[in-house]
């Protein structure tokens, strides 16, 4: 078999096991597979593809597979306190309700996340019905290690879909390659899903080759199964358990100091030793994105800028704000940030706004300036970021653009759907080693190590110190600088960093919320935030988050499919 990431794009079977509805049951509709055509190792292996997939979260098509992006910008950024849904208040109406912690179950950004989870699952419950058919058959037969490994993968991605409901939703049924197809929209959500979850992985770990096989580069290994085993026990509080899975990961892979940062957001340079887990995407060789990076396509530009569509997922005030740093080049862990803040040109008028030039004096972290695009400095090759002219409504989301999930201009004409740019063959990483580290370095802190958290955390921080600061007229955009922490003093005062860490570095790339929650601060750090915003932008004042607002409301077309079965959180 071909490269996995080429795989995915001859795929035509996504019609065949779509698992719920009835009139699949009635007949075989025109060219499509039935399952005794797929009763053999060929078969077997093209479903598992399948079963990858649906990790770009797209079923069909393009557009309308926002909320089940890998990158989670919706639910793990604009949830939080990292970026702004974008664009205008009337655009995607319903993603203002996942901002400001507003859903009702009739949002549609609910279902789309739910059903394209499951869709994933369904694929892989059918790659394990189908290998154990053939398997049991007296046709020909995949050898016993391959149908292992087959069983270790199909199981691994299974545990990542549950693992992205189980974030978002809570309570969820668990429907596995057992449950018979009739009985699957009927199966209650009144089970805890992690103990399903952390077998899956647990069999991938002892049975993934310690490799990708050559040439299957998007394929799961044992590296990428020990770091999402370690993430799910972290989940759960067991940081014992979790550390040696993260150790394993970071013994396996270089130093984190010796690999470029950009690497990980250069299309040209994905998979590279940083990539534990990665979402595979590519442009089809007709030009077309339906196996591309559809699920970030909103996070294009505005108005003149050379991705010029659609303006969603804007960074924030706060969020920029974080990247500044004190006289010693440490972050300002106690939120004085905040303070006589720095808002690029937003609300200027005039001929202040006309000859606005970019602050020199303000020392940042450069981790700033190729997260963020911000006016006055150069964004990627695309030139100086002029500011408005690339951002639809500043006055409603503010003056920043992402650039994480942006590419170069120059590779546009191999890496991007023509006439559609902001779709791009961009990977996503699910899990990298920065993640890796800052997830050990938490667990060290519990263990009572804070001398090895805070050699993880200098890890970070010396890799983020090389980063070159950008340039204009060959002087540097801001006053740079980053230094290693001399010692963490005690547990809290560690825990503070790490959490810090975590937002600098993984900025824009679907943790923030899901780590707010994890930690048990979502509530102080969420209001508090909103109360700094608020002052600046009025749409985003006066956040209330309630317990509930740590998971989302199942979807109301699910519980009524589900004929009772499915029951909301009482508190919705």
């Amino acid at each position: 078999m071909k490269k996995l990431k080429n795989n995915i794009i001859c795929l035509t079977l996504v019609g065949v096991f779509t698992a719920c509805s009835g009139d699949f049951l009635e007949r075989v509709p025109q060219g499509e597979l039935i399952t005794a055509q797929l009763e053999n190792p060929e078969g077997v292996e093209a479903t598992l593809v399948g079963a990858y997939a649906l990790l770009n979260g797209n079923v069909n098509g393009t557009w309308g597979n926002y909320a089940s992006a890998p990158s989670q910008w919706l639910f793990g950024e604009v949830a939080a306190d990292n970026a702004h849904k974008g664009s205008n208040n009337g655009d995607q109406p319903n993603m203002n309700q996942i901002e400001s912690h507003q859903a009702i179950s009739t949002n549609d950004n609910l279902a789309v996340m739910w059903s394209r989870c499951y869709e994933g699952i369904a694929r892989c419950n059918n790659t394990l019905r189908l290998l154990n058919a053939v398997q049991a058959g007296s046709g020909e037969r995949l050898s016993d290690s391959r149908a292992t490994e087959i069983t270790a993968e199909a199981r691994m991605l299974r545990a990542h879909y549950y693992f992205f409901l189980k974030r978002v939703f809570r309570n969820v049924p668990y429907v596995d390659e057992n449950t018979a197809t009739a009985d699957a929209v009927t199966i209650p959500n009144n089970t805890d899903v992690y103990p399903q979850i952390e077998a899956d992985l647990r069999f991938a770990v002892d049975n993934l080759p310690p490799d990708k096989p050559l040439g299957e580069i998007g394929r799961v290994d044992r590296i990428a199964a020990q770091a999402y085993l370690g993430k799910v026990l972290l989940y759960l509080g067991r940081h014992s358990e979790a550390l040696p899975l993260f150790e394993a990961v970071m013994d396996a892979r270089p130093d984190i100091t010796t690999l470029p940062f950009t690497d990980n957001f250069d299309v040209t340079r994905e998979n590279g030793p940083e990539s534990i887990f990665a979402v595979q995407h590519a442009i089809n060789p007709d030009g077309s994105g339906d196996n591309a990076n559809v699920g970030d396509m909103l996070g294009g530009f505005y108005g003149n800028a050379p991705v010029n569509c659609c303006g969603f997922f804007q960074p924030t005030f706060d969020l920029v704000n974080a990247f500044r740093v004190n006289a010693a080049g440490l972050p300002m862990l106690d939120g004085s940030y905040r303070t006589n803040a720095y808002t690029s040109d937003f609300g200027l008028t005039g001929n202040a706004k006309t000859n606005y030039a970019v602050d020199r004096t303000i020392a940042f972290d450069p981790r700033l300036d190729y997260t963020v695009g911000r006016r006055g400095v150069p964004f990627r090759d695309w030139g100086i970021m002029p500011g408005d002219s690339w951002i639809r409504d500043p006055a409603y989301a503010g003056p920043f653009v992402g650039a994480k999930h942006m590419i170069e201009q120059s590779q546009f004409s191999t890496h991007a759907v023509q006439g559609t740019l902001q779709i791009t063959g961009l990977n996503v990483n699910l899990i990298r080693l920065a993640d890796v580290y800052l997830m050990a370095a938490e667990c060290q802190v519990e263990a009572g190590n804070l001398g090895e958290a805070l050699a993880l955390v200098n890890a970070i921080r010396e890799r983020a110190a090389q980063l070159p600061g950008k340039q204009v007229n060959g002087a540097p955009a801001a006053a740079y600088n980053v230094q290693p922490y001399p010692s963490f003093p005690n547990a809290d005062y560690a825990r503070d960093a790490i959490r810090f860490e975590r937002r600098l570095e993984l900025a824009l790339e679907g943790h923030r919320f899901f780590d707010l929650v994890r930690w048990g601060i979502a509530k102080e750090v969420l209001e508090s935030y909103s109360a700094f915003e608020g002052q600046l932008l009025s749409a985003y004042r006066g956040l209330v988050f309630q317990p509930r607002n740590e998971y989302f409301p199942i979807p109301q077309e699910q519980i009524d499919r589900s004929q009772g079965a499915l029951v909301q959180h009482d508190e919705y």
